[in-house]
């Protein structure tokens, strides 16, 4: 069976992969506002069918609503079990968010990319040399330096290791739904795969939620659920498209930075809103692993840069 390749555009995979980690940073945040009125299911819900729309919109506009036809039955069970780990994940992140923080729920979604990147290497065939490894272990260090620092918190809330476990399954499943998205390739736009995927979730969920409920909500959960859903569209997007032109790995490696962006995001919006969002609890030890993280990630990502052929 013939493998993904990407196309050797590695500064548009960079840029493209800034763009995911930039949106997956700040999405935390307007998640936490959002769970305040809306349930999980809903609240997921509805990012799915606005993705849906505007993709759709987008691909019709641009003649590219077709393709599906040529898929085989091996193609359409790989675009299924996508959907499936796609929606898995954003149900499992949900329910973390719920009981976690920002920032410690975006730090153990890390173990998504990692992940990622080792089945890169294993179906994929993708390069990794000894100094990459040496990065990941650096990487792998700060994440449990890091929690280490927050399981303090677990002590004063309850939940909070059940919504550490959530987020690590969501991880789970997301690793395995990028490695599908990756080989559809193949046959599909990353848009086209995509607005299957939205379609499928949209569907699934509609018996389990509560479109009423998005009556209660106010201006201001209206603009954080909006940008919940485009987030959707930006994030997901900017992250086929990133596969698409660099290795799964070196991906991986920028989307390991997103913690640090989510903790000077929530510093920030604290500082200007404090009565929107907490401010997160982190000693130096958890400030050390979430230095670690981005120095890990850095060395997977630029010792192991090959020369371009």
């Amino acid at each position: 069976m013939a493998l993904h390749r990407t196309s050797g555009r590695w500064r548009l995979g960079l840029g493209l992969a800034l763009a995911t980690a930039g949106f997956w940073a700040t999405l935390p945040i307007a998640l936490k506002v959002c769970l305040e009125i809306l349930d999980p299911i809903t609240l997921t819900w509805f990012r799915f069918v606005v993705a849906m729309v505007f993709t759709a919109a987008w691909l019709g506009a641009r003649g590219q609503l077709r393709g599906y036809g040529a898929l085989s039955r091996r193609q359409w069970a790989m675009l299924a079990a996508a959907a499936a780990l796609l929606l898995g994940n954003y149900v499992f992140y949900l329910l973390g968010v719920q009981h976690t923080t920002p920032a410690n729920a975006q730090l153990l979604i890390q173990l998504a990319p990692l992940l990622m990147a080792l089945g890169g290497i294993w179906v994929f065939h993708e390069d990794f040399r000894a100094a990459q490894w040496l990065g990941l272990a650096l990487l792998a260090g700060g994440m449990v330096l890091f929690f280490r620092d927050q399981l303090d918190a677990a002590r004063q809330a309850p939940g909070y290791l059940l919504g550490s476990a959530w987020v690590v399954i969501g991880a789970l499943v997301w690793a395995a739904y990028a490695l599908l998205q990756k080989q559809l390739l193949l046959q599909l736009g990353s848009m086209q795969i995509l607005l299957l995927i939205y379609v499928a979730a949209s569907v699934a969920l509609l018996p389990f939620s509560h479109p009423a409920s998005l009556a209660r909500l106010d201006g201001l959960h209206w603009a954080m659920l909006g940008y919940c859903a485009l987030n959707t569209i930006g994030a997901y997007g900017a992250f086929a498209e990133a596969l698409a032109h660099w290795e799964a790995s070196r991906v991986w490696a920028i989307l390991a930075t997103t913690p640090l962006l989510c903790i000077g995001a929530v510093a920030l919006v604290h500082q200007w809103w404090p009565w929107l969002i907490a401010p997160e609890r982190i000693s130096t030890l958890g400030y050390a692993g979430a230095l670690l993280v981005v120095a890990g990630s850095a060395a997977v990502s630029l010792l192991g840069r090959r020369t371009a052929r």
